[in-house]
């Protein structure tokens, strides 16, 4: 078992984390993604590819309004102008679940509001409001791993062991959510690959990524298209999609139940290869040798 509570209803959506993955597609509504450089920047661009990534086959989409790693302040009220209307825009037209990567808890109160199942905190509930504006509402939240603020510039990352640490603080920070009322079959946690942590540290996190089951709780990983993907194929960015796949079966292997990926159609095929080769799922059609052998 991959979790203490394997089937959870998020937003719209069932989902049985015992034998299936869920594709978690993103949707960036900046202009300094570091990943589409703002193609999605423009609301009607946003909207448009949250549609598609569910028809698609994604199960959720992932919205963000600032990006993780370094760049001018956002303010709080900028950051909910970009997120809120793409929000209400993607729960009128689809059941997908929505979810809103931000850690201000502010954003999080106004994303809920407006239809958002899920708050994706990447610094792991590190503002002290966000754990209770959670508890306070039916959502779900992904605790991830960091290491202080985001958008700031960090000195070298340093771990005396990384999955070690990270274990650690995803643990307390479970206990913390718990503790301000959020229930257990709400929570979901991410040992945040490449934020505030080197290549070598990524990659030790992908190959022992089993050790985080013991904390009971649906994984997601964000692999997609990330630096230590880059940097140990040495590929730029926009040819990091073979090696992106690679990292997320991995991960899947290893326990991970939920993935967060930009190319939806190739992450999608690779997720439902991947659970047919485990007997999860059952393929479209059988055709190859099974003709029945004609007597002669």
């Amino acid at each position: 078992m991959t979790a203490s509570t394997p089937l959870r209803r998020i937003g719209r959506r069932e989902f049985d984390f015992d034998r299936r993955v869920a594709v978690m597609a993103v949707v960036n509504r900046t202009p300094d993604s570091f990943h589409d450089r703002g193609a999605t920047f423009a609301l009607e661009r946003a909207v448009a590819a949250s549609v598609r990534a569910a028809d698609l086959g994604a199960d959720w989409v992932d919205i963000g309004g600032v990006p993780f790693g370094r760049g001018p302040v956002v303010s709080t009220v900028e950051e909910i102008d970009r997120v809120v209307p793409v929000i209400e825009a993607i729960a009128a037209a689809s059941d997908v679940v929505i979810s809103v990567d931000t850690n201000k808890a502010d954003v999080a109160r106004a994303a809920i509001a407006a239809g958002a199942a899920v708050i994706n905190d990447t610094s792991g509930l590190g503002d002290p409001d966000m754990a209770g504006v959670i508890a306070g509402s039916d959502a779900h939240v992904v605790i991830t791993h960091s290491v202080g603020p985001p958008r700031e510039e960090k000195p070298p990352a340093r771990f005396d062991d990384v999955v070690a640490d990270v274990h650690a603080f995803l643990a307390e920070r479970i206990a913390r959510a718990e503790s301000a009322g959020i229930a257990r079959d709400r929570i979901i946690i991410d040992p945040g690959h490449d934020l505030d942590k080197n290549t070598l540290h990524s990659l030790e996190l992908t190959r022992r990524l089993g050790e985080f089951a013991d904390l009971g709780l649906p994984l997601l990983v964000a692999v997609s298209n990330k630096d230590f993907v880059g940097e140990t194929l040495d590929r730029p960015r926009g040819e990091r999609l073979p090696g992106s796949l690679a990292a997320m079966v991995a991960c899947i292997l290893n326990g991970a139940r939920i993935v967060r990926m930009h190319d939806v159609v190739e992450t999608v095929d690779a997720v439902r290869m991947t659970e047919a080769i485990l007997g999860w799922r059952d393929p479209v059609r059988l055709e190859h040798n099974m003709h029945p052998t004609r007597n002669v």
